[in-house]
């Protein structure tokens, strides 16, 4: 037995091979059978829903329909309308949201009195659950025991003290704003982290040679972080894109559906039509959407890491 575990291709070799290989999986099964279980299964149950009809008031004509739902989902117009109200809402929440937590981030970088409390501050939106800050500032925006009416008249934006969630022109950038203050933390904080890994000497080479503090900014930082903002700008894309509980809270995406981006149009469809076909055809759309614009990303961000 000795003599055949020593030869290079004998079966005890191979076995001890194999089992060298598949010993970390083993360790990773448990967490793997729960990520199958929780996240694959009911994924893949809701992209079966999206060929079937899945309407729970209509409940005799439920089936496998085929592409029927998409069909009827490139004919809807209240559909292309979200979209276009999707890409509005997550492009200026992402834009806001980074460049005023790239701000935050440089300045916590630095040293100054009671920066720990001023980081503590920072970071607190970021626990403060949705639902509660969309009634906050659905609060702050009421003329009538709200401050931001009357502030926003006095400075001229406004002609009149009046909610701006019940002006389709407007109605938008309530939550917009919400969203930025709820989201500027997730970018101050892991910002901050890369900043805080930039090795100092770099600076200090710069500063001998003359380096101003732009070109020290854009020659030294900016390289440095852009890994880390690909990657950032992705996830919060994604979560933007997806995270309809503001817009739900606050405007209902009303009035008359100026705020209704797709995935708040997905949980008035499923929850409240209980269409879940037309529902899941939708969130399928979506799905691929993010994951075409994730895997853009993702080839950026290799290409910035070489």
């Amino acid at each position: 037995m000795m003599l055949d575990a020593s030869l290079p291709n004998s079966p005890a070799r191979r076995r001890l091979r194999w089992s060298r290989l598949a010993e970390p999986w083993w360790y990773l099964s448990p967490g793997l059978l729960l990520i199958a279980l929780f996240i694959f299964v009911p994924m893949a149950i809701g992209i079966s829903y999206a060929f079937q009809s899945i309407n729970l008031l209509n409940p005799l004509e439920a089936g496998w329909v085929g592409w029927d739902n998409f069909s009827e989902m490139f004919d809807d117009r209240r559909f292309f309308k979200a979209l276009g109200h999707t890409l509005n809402w997550t492009l200026s929440s992402l834009l806001l949201q980074f460049f005023f937590g790239l701000a935050l981030a440089l300045l916590l970088n630095r040293e100054f009195r009671f920066r720990r409390w001023v980081q503590a501050l920072v970071f607190l939106p970021w626990a403060v659950p949705a639902f509660l800050s969309g009634l906050t500032w659905s609060w702050l925006f009421n003329p009538v025991v709200g401050p931001l009416p009357q502030w926003l008249s006095d400075l001229g934006v406004l002609s009149e003290p009046y909610n701006i969630l019940s002006d389709p022109q407007l109605a938008m950038w309530g939550p917009v704003i919400a969203n930025v203050w709820f989201g500027i933390p997730f970018f101050a904080i892991t910002l901050l982290a890369a900043l805080q890994s930039i090795p100092k000497d770099l600076y200090e080479a710069a500063s001998i040679d003359g380096a101003s503090g732009w070109q020290q900014f854009r020659r030294v930082t900016l390289p440095f972080l852009a890994p880390m903002i690909a990657i950032t700008v992705m996830l919060r894309t994604i979560w933007i894109a997806n995270f309809a509980d503001l817009i739900v809270v606050m405007t209902d995406g009303g009035p008359a559906g100026s705020t209704s981006i797709l995935s708040s149009y997905i949980f008035t469809t499923a929850y409240r039509k209980l269409d879940f076909g037309y529902a899941s055809a939708m969130a399928v759309f979506l799905l691929l959407l993010m994951t075409c614009y994730a895997l853009v990303l993702l080839r950026i961000r290799h290409q910035l890491l070489k």
